[in-house]
């Protein structure tokens, strides 16, 4: 399901930063849905109110509680694929892009609605999101970045937090 390389890794003091994790910067945490999915939800903000690309990121953040921040990698790419399939238009708005649904759009979104539902329940509940795998992975990662930052000042924590990683693998690997 994961596959973890066996090579060792120098962490810096801004990893969390590099990486987007929560307390570095903004917090983008794992993959909620994949980019099919995406093209769904993404379409139904557009339907609600026309939006700029920002405004889905900071939507999405919103209405999953913090759970999810998708990257503009993900969204804008996604925002050009629904202009190409007609289902939204662009209109100059500034120096910004305000994308509306077309009829195209809509149909679309009616075809689907179970499908887009479905997604949104799950994007509502972020309590879902937290028992799940890859979720407390990143939680445990950010966590001793967060922890291990310090570690040339302050070689005991770093001792510390190796202790607890050696118990939770050990803990983990001793499960039947």
């Amino acid at each position: 399901m994961f596959k973890f390389s066996h090579h060792q890794h120098r962490h810096h003091a801004s990893h969390g930063e590099h990486h987007g994790l929560r307390g570095g910067g903004r917090g983008r945490g794992p993959k909620m849905f994949d980019a099919g999915a995406m093209r769904y939800i993404v379409l139904q903000l557009i339907a609600e109110k026309p939006r700029h690309g920002y405004e889905i990121i900071k939507e999405l953040e919103q209405r999953s509680g913090g759970a999810y921040t998708p990257s503009p990698g993900a969204i804008y790419p996604l925002l050009s694929m629904l202009l190409d399939m007609g289902h939204v238009v662009a209109s100059a708005d500034g120096n910004k892009k305000l994308h509306t649904i077309t009829p195209e759009g809509e149909a679309f979104l009616a075809e689907n609605r179970q499908f887009v539902d479905a997604i949104q329940k799950r994007m509502g509940d972020p309590a879902d999101a937290r028992d799940d795998l890859r979720t407390l992975m990143h939680e445990l990662k950010h966590a001793v970045i967060t922890q291990a930052q310090d570690f040339q000042s302050n070689p005991q924590r770093l001792d510390a937090i190796r202790a607890v990683l050696r118990r939770a693998t050990a803990e983990i690997q001793g499960l039947e």
